[in-house]
């Protein structure tokens, strides 16, 4: 049988995290993550000045803090839960070799496509994205093609696979079976610019395409759930509608227990623990009302279960 190293490596892919809840490593990471134009779009010669004088000496106290209100011995919520699953993954796939890295911080992505191109190895990327847009999984593609352009492979989405989408309705079903159903379901999706979405990125009609087959998989009729978008940042408009307004929304239609589920997000992070479940929470609480958050699939047999046969089929089409 052929050694792992005869294989493509399979790198499990997010977004990046400080490496300490401390305002010098959040600024490093944050320096990093908005420098990127598929990020942030406004030529560099606006932006960094702003960015390096006003935004990261205001955002990096804060945003600090908010780390450290989740921040776990391992780490940060979202290195912690991907080393996790990588682990779960490499565990179904013991003849390759599966790793994780980060987009934006370490481990780094850059790091280990400059490796993998120095060692002969091709690589096969898996964004920890299910819905594709240009501002995640694309960046993600940037890189290899600088790095490793001749030598890696990209699973660009896997919003309607059906292993993840039972992943994703098994969880929910699990934990409102446990908890029993509050009166609404909000699944809460990342935002994006409106003018990303008007050029043509897919990702709020791949958002739609999974709420619709989870709400589905659940049994829910469509007055029981609410697709919202989260963790606005700028000025301009955003995809709507907003997650906070439609809980002020919901609290003022006299709904007191609303469940809330991000399924764009593959493990917990700063968006889903801190914005959701403290913030939002929070927030709803002022109205009278109670926030109860689903957990992400993180580490779950059933998630690992289901990236791994995406790999599976990846690697049969790629041989």
């Amino acid at each position: 049988m052929p050694t792992p190293s005869a294989y493509p490596l399979v790198l499990l892919v997010n977004l990046g995290t400080p490496e300490a809840p401390t305002a010098p490593a959040v600024r490093r990471y944050l320096a990093e993550f908005l420098s990127d134009r598929r990020v942030v779009a406004i030529p560099p010669l606006f932006w960094q000045p702003l960015l390096r004088g006003l935004i990261l000496p205001l955002r990096g106290p804060k945003s600090a803090a908010k780390y450290a209100s989740i921040w776990m011995d391992g780490g940060s919520p979202l290195l912690v839960y991907t080393r996790a699953l990588a682990a779960a993954v490499q565990q179904r796939l013991p003849e390759l070799e599966v790793d994780y890295a980060m987009r934006y911080g370490a481990p780094s992505l850059r790091a280990r496509l400059d490796a993998a191109r120095q060692a002969g190895r091709r690589v096969l990327l898996l964004p920890l994205y299910p819905q594709y847009s240009t501002t995640t999984t694309a960046s993600i593609g940037d890189v290899a093609q600088a790095r490793h352009a001749a030598g890696t492979r990209m699973i660009e989405h896997y919003y309607e696979d059906p292993a993840w989408l039972a992943a994703v309705v098994n969880s929910i079903a699990a934990w409102r079976q446990q908890h029993g159903a509050g009166e609404h379901l909000l699944f809460s999706f990342h935002g994006l610019p409106q003018r990303v979405a008007n050029n043509g990125d897919p990702y709020p009609q791949q958002c739609e395409r999974s709420a619709a087959l989870i709400a589905q998989g659940l049994g829910l009729p469509p007055e029981a759930w609410t697709l919202t978008y989260q963790s606005r940042f700028g000025s301009e408009r955003w995809l709507q509608p907003a997650t906070d307004a439609v809980l002020k929304q919901l609290a003022e239609r006299g709904i007191k227990r609303v469940d809330v589920a991000c399924p764009g997000f593959a493990v917990d992070c700063l968006e889903t623990l801190e914005e959701v479940g403290m913030q939002f929470a929070e927030g709803f609480a002022e109205h009278g009302g109670q926030l109860r958050y689903i957990p992400c699939l993180n580490a779950s047999a059933e998630h690992a279960d289901a990236l791994a046969q995406c790999i599976e089929r990846e690697l049969h089409a790629w041989a």
